[in-house]
C-alpha cells in the first residue's frame, strides 16, 4: 500500500476523485512544508510547486489516502508523470490538520517551468476549494 496527499481534482468530492479507487484516511491533512497551490494554464489545472523563497507559501490542505499499486499507476497516468513539464510524483511530510503527529506521503508535484508557459489564474492559495474548482473548472485535454 502506498499513502497519497491529494491537494486537487484527486479530492473526494472533486472531478477526478474517480480515479482515487483508495481508503481514505480520516480528517484532513496539511502538508509540514510550505508549497504554492496555483489553477493554471487553459486547462485550469491545480497546480502545486514546492517552494524555492524561503517563507513563501503555505501549509496546504488536503486529503490522505491508502491506495494500491494499481490505483498509485492510475493516478500517474493521469498526473502524467512521465511527460515533460507535466507533474511529478516526490514524498511530502504531512500531519493531520487538527495536530498530531507527522506521516511520509506521496504528493504530485507540477513542473516549476511550466509556470512560466502557462501563467497562473489565481495563487498561491493554502486549499483547492469546491469554489475555485467552480470558477476554474479543469477542462480536458484535447
Amino acid at each position: 500500500m502506498h499513502t497519497v496527499f491529494v491537494f486537487g481534482s484527486l479530492k473526494q468530492g472533486f472531478c477526478n476523485f474517480h480515479y482515487n479507487r483508495g481508503v481514505r484516511v480520516g480528517g484532513g491533512f496539511v502538508t509540514v512544508d510550505r508549497f504554492s497551490l496555483y489553477i493554471i494554464g487553459p486547462e485550469n489545472l491545480p497546480w502545486l510547486v514546492s517552494e524555492a523563497t524561503p517563507g513563501e507559501g503555505h501549509a496546504v490542505v488536503g486529503q490522505l489516502f491508502e491506495v494500491d499499486d494499481a490505483t498509485l499507476a492510475s493516478m500517474d497516468r493521469l498526473e502524467r508523470v512521465d511527460e515533460p513539464l507535466w507533474y511529478s510524483r516526490r514524498a511530502v511530510a504531512v500531519r493531520p490538520a487538527a495536530g498530531g503527529a507527522e506521516r511520509t506521503a506521496w504528493v504530485y508535484l507540477g513542473n516549476r517551468e511550466r509556470m512560466a508557459l502557462e501563467p497562473a489564474h489565481v495563487g498561491p492559495v493554502p486549499e483547492y476549494t469546491p469554489e475555485l474548482a467552480a470558477a476554474f473548472p479543469l477542462v480536458p485535454d484535447p
